[in-house]
């Protein structure tokens, strides 16, 4: 029997089942599709993560406070910026950043409240957020603590709708603000809308919006930009090495954590890898259910065939030719359900994706490796049926009703 033969006889056999063989497949196409949708998602949640770091600013150092002792304010102070400002080379800015409670904020007879963030004159340069219109305030401004005011795009289009806001002066909480300009939009960075937010100096939200004494001078966040990725390793040891100095302590056991947005990155990795494992074993479950249950069929079906099988041996077919036919109808089987399944982990890739459901990124070699899942599957778990059909006594098989 030549290949030819073989494949057509196989054809025959399923077709005669279309129904049969088509649920046969459903295991196939359900773990084919998993395993693409897994890589497309895990693709996306990282092409996500890496676009929301990124989105803080090229080749940022973050620096935060440690985990205090409960009752004990934030080990970083303003002063720790000025410092690193004046001592550290290879950077281009500093910003410094303390958020307070959503404040009111009024112009004529519109309010409603926004967050408060008191910042440093370098905020637009080191989070790469340019103004639209106006002016950011400056180290004069700071030092003066001049009661200035820069808005994000969205609290400005809300506040004045079409008047230019620039000179402007609103409320904020109880200290009245002249306004220096707005931002241009960003979006949303992660959970951080900077559209929706007011700009102060952090002198004057220390003067006039923080009630807790305790927090007097103190930073919830620090930003360097280094100027260069080959910079970026130098600033860092720099940026310890003073702030351990300051702080009094070892650079074993800091008060303070230092990152970079890679090492932000390789965290949030290591979070989505266990997402990302437990799609792989929701794939390899359907691939072996679906395997399993084409080797179940294909056992009914020589069961079925048992006569069949006995004549066409009896009759000069050769026990490799019956192998091979229902070898063949085993992976045919598999290889339609990777197919549809192909189709299908394609489609849901582009369904999360559009629908905003959540993102994908669909990876080319992906569909390779799922169908190739599919025929491993089918070649696998039809060899047993497959044998079996082989070595059926053809005296026997003719006996069989």
């Amino acid at each position: 029997m030549t290949l030819i033969e073989a494949i057509g006889l196989a054809w025959e056999g399923l077709v005669l089942n279309k129904l049969r063989s088509f649920l046969t497949t459903l295991g196939v196409i359900i773990g084919v599709a998993a395993v693409i949708l897994m890589i497309a998602i895990s693709a996306g949640a990282e092409a996500a993560i890496a676009d929301q770091i990124n989105a803080l600013g090229a080749d940022l150092i973050i620096i935060t406070p440690t985990r205090g002792i409960p009752g004990r304010p934030p080990t970083l102070v303003y002063d720790d910026v000025l410092a690193l400002a004046q001592s550290v080379k290879g950077i281009k800015g500093v910003a410094a950043e303390q958020i307070v409670a959503d404040q009111l904020i009024k112009w004529g007879n519109v309010s409603f409240t926004a967050p408060t963030l008191g910042t440093t004159p370098d905020f637009p340069l080191v989070r790469e957020a340019p103004l639209g219109v106006g002016r950011f305030f400056t180290q004069a401004d700071l030092d003066r603590k001049s009661k200035v005011v820069v808005l994000g795009s969205k609290v400005a289009q809300d506040l004045f709708g079409d008047v230019s806001p620039v000179d402007q002066e609103i409320v904020l909480g109880t200290t009245r603000l002249t306004v220096l300009g707005v931002m241009a939009p960003k979006g949303k960075v992660a959970d951080t809308d900077y559209d929706d937010r007011v700009y102060i100096p952090l002198t004057v939200l220390y003067q006039r919006f923080l009630t807790n004494p305790m927090m007097n001078n103190r930073l919830r966040t620090v930003f360097v930009q280094a100027t260069s990725r080959e910079t970026l390793d130098s600033a860092l040891g720099q940026i310890k090495s003073i702030l351990a100095q300051r702080h009094g302590v070892t650079l074993g056991n800091p008060d303070f954590i230092v990152q970079t947005q890679e090492d932000i990155i390789k965290t949030q990795q290591a979070t989505t890898e266990t997402f990302r494992t437990l799609l792989a074993w929701v794939a390899a479950v359907s691939l072996l259910v679906g395997g399993i249950g084409i080797m179940n069929i294909m056992l009914v079906s020589v069961t079925e065939r048992t006569r069949e099988i006995g004549v066409r041996v009896s009759i000069g077919a050769r026990p490799q030719d019956v192998r091979r036919q229902f070898l063949l109808e085993a992976l045919m089987l598999s290889l339609f359900g990777g197919l549809v399944g192909v189709l299908a982990g394609i489609g849901g890739a582009w369904l999360f994706d559009e629908t905003g459901a959540m993102r994908t990124v669909l990876i080319p070699w992906s569909l390779g490796l799922a169908f190739a899942a599919s025929a491993v599957v089918g070649i696998f778990f039809g060899y047993f049926p497959a044998t079996k059909a082989a070595n059926l006594d053809p005296i026997e098989a003719l006996r069989h009703e």
